[in-house]
């Protein structure tokens, strides 16, 4: 009761335009209400967590965004960037991490799953060329493995004499 009274006088503090009206809901459309509270209540106690597997396809889906918004320039684009952006941050936030391997040495102890070799000339070490995939760790456990695409160099000529 004191607080309907309190909830009275903060109303009354204002001016009558921007008075809030009380809801006109009829008992039993209270009791459904209250129903439907305890019923969204008890689904979210009762629902699973989120597997890690989803966690991961989450998190790659929205690396793969990232990575096609890179360097777009019209409005919309950069406020979609922007959006994704805060979304990564988020994930960072609950221990979520994406690794991105793209330039980096590679050497065959490494924890990815290498789909194709292929020549560079330009190349003097193995170097990941392409991330298809990025390594997703949570809270420092990875939960799914890279696959890259891995460059090497390109063999050079032996001379050009033919025997």
């Amino acid at each position: 009761m004191g607080d309907r009274r309190g909830e009275e006088a903060r109303q009354r503090k204002q001016h009558k335009e921007f008075r809030i009206a009380e809801p006109g809901l009829r008992e039993e459309e209270r009791a459904r209400l209250r129903d439907a509270l305890e019923q969204l209540s008890t689904v979210l106690t009762d629902a699973s967590p989120l597997s890690e597997s989803d966690l991961a396809e989450a998190a790659t889906a929205l690396w793969r965004a990232r990575r096609k918004l890179a360097g777009a320039q019209d409005r919309v684009a950069r406020q979609a960037s922007r959006f994704l952006s805060a979304s990564q941050d988020a994930l960072d936030a609950a221990g979520v991490a994406v690794q991105d391997h793209d330039r980096i040495p590679f050497g065959s102890g490494m924890a990815l799953e290498v789909l194709l070799f292929q020549d560079e000339p330009d190349l003097d070490v193995e170097r990941v060329v392409e991330t298809v995939r990025p390594s997703i760790y949570l809270t420092g456990r990875r939960i799914q493995m890279g696959q890259v695409i891995v460059g090497r160099p390109a063999a050079r000529g032996n001379g050009g004499t033919n025997a």
